[in-house]
């Protein structure tokens, strides 16, 4: 006997549904935005063993656990695009700071990476090491991984292998080129690591050693990182007077190594630069329509964030920290240092000329104990104190500091972060640790972006000023970085998907964090899933440690 079809399928559903292992979690009626930029639609999602196992209509489905999602959004998981959480996960690998901004996956490895280590470096950065308490004993990404899977990840973690640490692990901090043999031992470094699970090559080149590589050796290593399916991502030489010759270099490297490339936050660099970004965007529409597959991110602050020694130039970097600190605490060397400083230069981005004054430097992090009093004051307010001039006061505190000091700098400006923001081949990134306002990581004053750069986007460029729409900053925060990782299987709510997923309430998630008081967790993310399992449920931690080590195409 034959029956009609829609009269089959009447039939035979309810049986499949009833014959169907409950769902782990199903979220119900809520507006669920899938991460492509399409239009919110009302639904439910069921969740099953780590993973998207239906979306739709799931009232009446069987589960374990069922989520009111009721006036919120239901959208996937947030991808922090630069993270540097490599050495603070292993302090607390919980990472309260992301995931209460509905981060989920990180992507860290800037320049310098977690691995490979050798003994020189893990020597010359001991003040790191020792400032969290972290032993190094891991010497490879494999090992570095390896310690991550066995301690757990509040968040899943892929990292690029560093382009400096390469060239550290065969020429330590010196300014020189390498012969053919070093820049083939570097080259099987960088494929070491990239068949350990790097997600490609990155660079760092304003920070000493980097800016010592030439644009050819950064090709001869991009081009290893492309046989393995990699991207090339990168600080850029120069973000301010020099940033389009930057952005030239960063084009060419990705041309003639075959690489996609990255360009990290984004941003037109020191008062001068003001008003430059419809330049930079521009330089970089010119490379994508000429079949040069670049992208970039922003953290969205006015302010950046680095070392102290970044107002130093290159040259005084050469060798080490061990170095710069005997070249800062001889008179005729620091008088040569202070000079240049004072010196516009286009060869180097030379923060000091670029600063709008010492008032807009903020003392963030310090490694000497006697000195974290003054973390979160203004240079101007620290050289008042001192007695001293601010040029001098910040020599001082390097040397005092042995070279550690973190500094915030505000030195951009407002509509050119927007432009930056608003782009559609812009994603986000949160360009800080992960880190907890209390224990060892709550004794640090860090850029108030380490805890709400997801959420205050929300709140300022979608809800005050409607320069995103809501489904347009998800697109940012998921499936556009989604697609720059080569994360096939996250970064969109769609069945077969991981589970990261994030609840939370449009009108009123929002940062707390600022650079007054910046170790404040953001709040109004209800619920937060990774691989299924809440990290967040009703608005708190839950400790759960679900997290998984995301590795790259070259993985065999």
């Amino acid at each position: 006997m034959r029956f009609p079809i829609p009269l089959l399928i009447l039939a035979v559903a309810p049986s499949l549904h009833a014959q169907s292992p409950p769902f782990d979690i199903v979220i119900e009626h809520g507006r669920i935005i899938d991460g492509t930029g399409s239009p919110w639609y009302s639904g439910d999602v069921g969740v099953r063993d780590g993973r998207i196992a239906a979306l739709g209509k799931l009232t009446d489905a069987p589960a374990t656990m069922r989520i009111d999602a009721r006036g919120m959004v239901v959208a996937p998981g947030f991808i922090d695009m630069l993270g540097q959480s490599e050495l603070t996960i292993l302090v607390n690998p919980h990472l309260p700071s992301k995931i209460f901004q509905g981060i989920t996956t990180e992507v860290t490895g800037e320049g310098g990476s977690a691995a490979p280590l050798n003994d020189v470096i893990v020597a010359a950065d001991h003040a790191g090491y020792e400032h969290y308490g972290i032993t190094p004993d891991w010497r490879t990404l494999e090992q570095y991984f390896a310690l991550l899977q066995r301690q757990g990840l509040g968040i899943n973690v892929a990292t690029y292998v560093g382009a400096t640490q390469v060239r550290r692990m065969v020429l330590g901090d010196a300014d020189r080129t390498p012969s053919p043999v070093e820049l083939d031992q570097m080259r099987a470094l960088v494929r070491e690591a990239m068949l350990q699970g790097a997600v490609g090559l990155s660079t760092s080149l304003q920070y000493a050693p980097a800016p010592y590589a030439t644009t050819d050796e950064l090709i001869a290593l991009a081009s290893v990182a492309a046989e393995y399916g990699g991207i090339y991502a990168t600080h850029l030489r120069s973000e301010g007077n020099a940033v389009l010759e930057a952005l030239d270099e960063a084009i060419r490297i990705g041309r003639e190594a075959r690489i996609p490339v990255e360009v990290w936050h984004l941003k037109a660099a020191g008062k001068s630069n003001w008003g430059r970004m419809s330049q930079i965007v521009a330089k970089i529409e010119e490379a994508r329509a000429s079949g040069v597959d670049i992208a970039a991110d922003t953290y969205a602050y006015p302010a950046w964030f680095n070392s102290m020694s970044a107002f130093v130039p290159p040259w005084a970097h050469d060798g080490g920290t061990t170095k710069l600190l005997e070249r800062l605490r001889d008179p005729a060397t620091r008088a040569r240092i202070r000079r240049d400083m004072e010196t516009p230069s286009h060869a180097w981005d030379n923060e000091w000329q670029e600063i709008p004054g010492p008032e807009a430097v903020l003392l963030s992090v310090v490694q000497d104990p006697d000195l974290q009093p003054l973390q979160g004051k203004r240079l101007s307010e620290i050289a008042e104190q001192r007695g001293t001039e601010p040029i001098e006061t910040l020599l001082d505190l390097l040397v005092e500091d042995r070279a550690y000091s973190y500094v915030a700098v505000f030195g951009m400006d407002e509509p050119d972060v927007a432009l930056a923001l608003m782009q559609p081949w812009v994603s986000v990134n949160n360009d800080s640790q992960g880190t907890a306002p209390d224990g060892v990581l709550g004794r640090e004053h860090p850029h108030p972006r380490a805890y709400g750069t997801f959420p205050r986007i929300l709140r300022k460029y979608v809800r005050e000023e409607h320069r995103l729409t809501l489904e347009e900053a998800i697109r940012k925060f998921t499936a556009l970085p989604a697609q720059r990782m080569r994360f096939a299987d996250r970064g969109v709510l769609k069945q077969g998907m991981w589970a990261d997923v994030v609840v939370f309430d449009p009108e009123t998630v929002r940062d707390l964090a600022t650079f007054e008081n910046p170790n404040q967790l953001s709040v109004g993310m209800e619920y937060v899933l990774v691989n299924g399992v809440s990290v967040i449920a009703n608005g708190k931690a839950t400790d759960a440690l679900p997290g998984k080590v995301l590795r790259g195409r070259g993985r065999p």
